[in-house]
């Protein structure tokens, strides 16, 4: 598909452990270099700042698009809206789709070892431009 940026990764991570990190706020904040003004929450502007080094001045606005528990989490943003004056809101918008689901060692690492019996998460994210 055109516009489309689609990654698979396998985490060694309970899948609430995950989930955790991109959809609570305050643990978004540190993977992402965001600071958000409050939880995320479908529909209305999630809003914040930059924190990573010379961007701090540019404020972060998504929109939060979906959350299903441990399963789903998909946001629009504008990952280029570093232009101040700039109107960004006529813009198509990116969306970010986190997908989540338990998967099993050998489906992401071929024969498991004895030590990795245990499903790991099987992340993949989206991006849609």
């Amino acid at each position: 598909m055109e516009g489309r940026i689609e990654k698979r990764v396998a985490l060694q991570a309970p899948v609430a452990r995950v989930c955790r990190a991109l959809a609570d706020y305050r643990e978004f904040d540190q993977w992402f270099r965001v600071k958000l003004d409050g939880p995320f929450v479908p529909g209305p502007v999630s809003r914040g700042h930059i924190t990573y080094p010379g961007y701090e001045h540019l404020k972060w606005e998504a929109v939060v698009e979906k959350m299903e528990p441990e399963r789903l989490f998909c946001f629009t943003w504008h990952p280029y809206a570093v232009e101040l004056q700039k109107d960004y809101s006529t813009e198509t918008p990116t969306l970010v789709e986190f997908g989540l689901e338990n998967t099993p060692p050998e489906r992401c690492f071929g024969s498991p070892s004895p030590a990795s019996t245990k499903s790991l998460v099987s992340a993949a994210w989206t991006l849609f431009a």
